[in-house]
């Protein structure tokens, strides 16, 4: 006998999920508890909470009305709320939820590598129609409970391996690492720096590693004294600039791993008494709106922030219709924004 097109013998046997009053009778609570933690209510014990998100893991959760059981809005969560970076993912959402009608809700994890409980608990009471973590990632307890609840999760920017199961949105960060060195040796600079991220994120890794490729290319060996590391902040980039600027053969040129280390090292050549470019070329990363306005305007890799984030919302939209996407992993392009703060080296 054959079975019909998409189905198979092992679909019949497959258990299938359980509903609240279901799990209430295998934790042997009432299935107001079971509702309780479903919803991320508060009022539940860490023990039998334990228990019943246990049960779910094991045998799913079935919402007896699925299509009427989210809100129409979507939760947006940052690393941190500093600067502008968030501000332009904010406004590619925006532009997607507004369209769509959907409100939006943001969070910030205040620099934590992920959300403590307090906030998942949020999440589920919420009901949101999806997630999208910006920069930061959920712990596997934290993801399952969203999956189990039917509610998506989209990764945007994400600081780890963007292939781990989860959809998510990025930039060439490679490329454009590899584009601003490249600027910077056309303008026949050969002694540049860096200064990388903090070293647990992956889009920082990558923008260095463009940055090697392009001296290696080149035939330039990598000097490791030029190489700083900073921490994505204005601060971390104004010591490590200071330190290069220092050297007794300090670097012709600064590539930046991101605009707000840029800020950092023009802080830095101020305080020194040199002159951006002519004592010291520099680019940075994001192309964020302050950059044009900088003195001298920073020559800068633009990442498509706001694009990128209305991108990862129309993932998230697609996953909450139940609808299939045609590419797990997207990753949108970077390109070089030649403004004045680069120039070429000096003959001395």
């Amino acid at each position: 006998m054959s079975t019909a097109a998409g189905s198979s013998d092992d679909d019949a046997t497959k258990p299938q999920p359980l509903t609240i009053a279901q799990l209430a009778e295998l934790a042997r609570v009432s299935t107001a508890t079971v509702s309780k933690v479903v919803n991320g209510r508060a009022e539940v014990g860490p023990e039998t909470r334990a228990l019943v998100e246990g049960l779910i893991r094991e045998h799913g959760y079935r919402p007896q009305r699925r299509r009427t059981a989210f809100a129409p809005l979507v939760e947006l969560v940052f690393h941190a709320l500093e600067g502008e970076y968030p501000t332009e993912i904010a406004k590619g959402v925006e532009q997607v939820t507004r369209r769509h009608r959907l409100a939006m809700v943001l969070s910030q994890l205040h620099h934590r590598d992920t959300p403590g409980r307090g906030w998942i608990e949020g999440v589920l009471s919420r009901r949101p129609m999806g997630v999208i973590s910006v920069f930061s990632g959920l712990t596997a307890g934290q993801r399952e409970q969203l999956a189990t609840r039917g509610i998506p999760l989209v990764l945007l920017d994400p600081r780890g391996d963007p292939t781990a199961g989860v959809p998510s949105v990025g930039a060439s960060n490679w490329n454009g690492g590899l584009l601003a060195t490249r600027h910077l040796l056309g303008l026949g600079h050969r002694r540049i720096a860096a200064i990388a991220g903090p070293a647990f994120a992956l889009p920082s890794r990558a923008r260095l590693d463009g940055f090697r490729t392009a001296l290696d290319m080149a035939g330039i060996p990598l000097d490791p004294e030029l190489i700083g590391r900073g921490d994505f902040l204005a601060e971390g980039g104004l010591a490590e600039a200071e330190r290069l600027l220092r050297l007794p053969g300090p670097p012709t040129a600064i590539f930046t791993c991101n605009d707000g280390q840029a800020t950092g090292v023009y802080r830095a050549a101020h305080l020194l008494g040199l002159r951006i470019p002519h004592d010291v070329s520099v680019v940075g990363f994001d192309d964020l709106p302050a950059a044009r306005w900088m003195n001298p305007p920073l020559t800068t890799i633009r990442q498509p922030l706001t694009e990128m984030a209305a991108t990862a919302t129309e993932m998230l939209l697609k996953l909450a219709r139940g609808e299939l996407l045609a590419q797990h992993r997207v990753e949108l392009g970077t390109e070089l924004v030649i403004r004045e703060s680069t120039t070429r080296a000096s003959e001395s």
